[in-house]
């Protein structure tokens, strides 16, 4: 904010000086030289000359006896008026007129030469400046009110939360934002303490199930010993001849067996507490065009593909009413088709969508597949990766969550491989209900 400040106060001195050297450049510039508004006052003049002499019988010495002292300033255009008289010669005039910077006019009488000198830019730069000062005032204002108005509707909002973001990717949840009015910022800054105040409470929750299942992975862990010892004593006595009677060698074999059971049932536990759903998902069913959602797709990807010279197109489908989650549904679709641009062969990826009875079907195809059709079956497995990503990062969770996504908007997802004489293709149908 201070550098910003500075840069504006910069600014501000720096149109003020050039406000200042207009005002004196146009000062000493006569943009006037075109106006006529002169002519009417050496009109009055010649007038008023005329009247003085027939008057008075002999010419006035300046602009002020002509006035009689009264009425000067109402000639706004004349500064000065000369006479000699026509017997002096016109030599005498050419000495009244040489070297005169002034502007001048000559009139003549029966008796007498008046030289007028007059000012032809008076109003013209008086008026230029005054409008020109005027306006750039105006700007200037406006820039002023304008600079407050950002720096404390937005930029110090803004900088306000900008830390924010980077806390959170420290893991400090507990930095909240103050609460805004701001029409800016206000709904952001609400919204990114609603994220902040999940990702706090996901953390919490996170760090309770991982303490949890250690705990109960360590307690398993420690009922197994009791079978075990149980065997490990049972193998020694049985490896020393300890049981001579064949019927209390039978009870021990029984006894192995119960503690080999008991062992399954721990070993059981503790698999099912590993494999207990790690990820939890949120959705708000309701009903959503499908035209809303691919108009989205296509325009998302529609840079993208180009830029990687892929065939994206989205075929003609019947725009209707389905039920689910607008942006979950936007983020199924999203995953299949990053998995086309990764994993495809970069020729074609097409887009199919129609109603079919009571459900609607978009189906996502891509050239270039090359998984074996015996691992079509785990696709949708949770960290379950082909034999055909090759050394492409990922996590094996894509598809996972879109199945589970899919589940929580009662619908379903499907995968198929298409064989066809030159190519294979890869084809993921969305399956979801038609509301009625």
């Amino acid at each position: 904010m201070k550098r910003f400040d500075c840069v504006f106060i910069t600014a501000i001195v720096v149109f003020l000086l050039a406000i200042v050297g207009v005002n004196i450049f146009i000062s000493n510039k006569n943009f006037g030289s075109n106006n006529k508004e002169y002519r009417v006052d050496i009109n009055r003049i010649e007038k008023a000359i005329d009247s003085y002499e027939k008057e008075k019988g002999y010419a006035p010495n300046n602009l002020e006896d002509l006035c009689d002292g009264e009425g000067v300033t109402s000639y706004e255009h004349i500064l000065t008026l000369e006479a000699i008289a026509l017997s002096e010669g016109y030599g005498a005039l050419s000495e009244l007129v040489k070297n005169e910077d002034d502007s001048y006019q000559v009139i003549v009488t029966d008796d007498y030469f008046y030289k007028v000198t007059y000012r032809s830019d008076l109003n013209s730069n008086k008026n230029f400046l005054l409008y020109l000062n005027l306006i750039l005032g105006l700007v200037f204002v406006a820039v002023v009110l304008a600079y407050f108005y950002l720096r404390n509707n937005i930029l110090k909002p803004f900088n306000e939360f900008t830390s924010l973001p980077y806390e959170l990717a420290k893991g400090n949840l507990n930095k909240p934002l103050e609460e805004s009015k701001n029409k800016y910022f206000g709904k952001f800054i609400w919204g990114m303490n609603m994220l902040r105040e999940n990702l706090e409470e996901s953390k919490a929750k996170e760090l309770e199930a991982v303490k949890e299942k250690k705990v109960l992975l360590l307690s398993l862990s420690h009922d197994i010993k009791t079978p075990l010892n149980a065997i490990s004593l049972y193998a020694k006595a049985i490896s020393k001849n300890l049981y001579k009677d064949e019927e209390r060698k039978k009870e021990v074999a029984l006894s192995i067996n119960d503690k080999v059971y008991e062992i399954e049932k721990y070993m059981s536990d503790i698999v099912k507490a590993s494999s207990e759903e790690f990820l939890t998902f949120e959705v708000e069913n309701t009903e959503v065009y499908v035209g809303d959602v691919l108009e989205f797709i296509g325009c998302y990807y529609k840079d993208k593909t180009s830029i990687n010279s892929i065939d994206f197109k989205i075929g003609k489908y019947s725009n209707c009413l389905i039920y689910g989650d607008k942006d979950r549904i936007i983020e199924v679709i999203q995953n299949i088709i990053e998995n086309a641009i990764k994993y495809g062969d970069g020729r074609r990826i097409w887009i199919d969508a129609q109603k079919e009875d009571d459900e609607y079907v978009i189906s996502l195809c891509n050239t270039g597949c090359n998984m074996p059709d015996d691992e079509l079956a785990h696709i949708f497995d949770s960290f379950f990766r082909g034999t055909n990503v090759g050394n492409k990062n990922g996590s094996g969770l894509g598809l996972y969550i879109c199945r589970e996504l899919m589940h929580l908007m009662e619908g379903e997802i499907l995968a198929n491989i298409i064989t066809e004489p030159d190519e294979r293709i890869m084809e993921i149908k969305v399956i979801l209900k038609v509301v009625h």
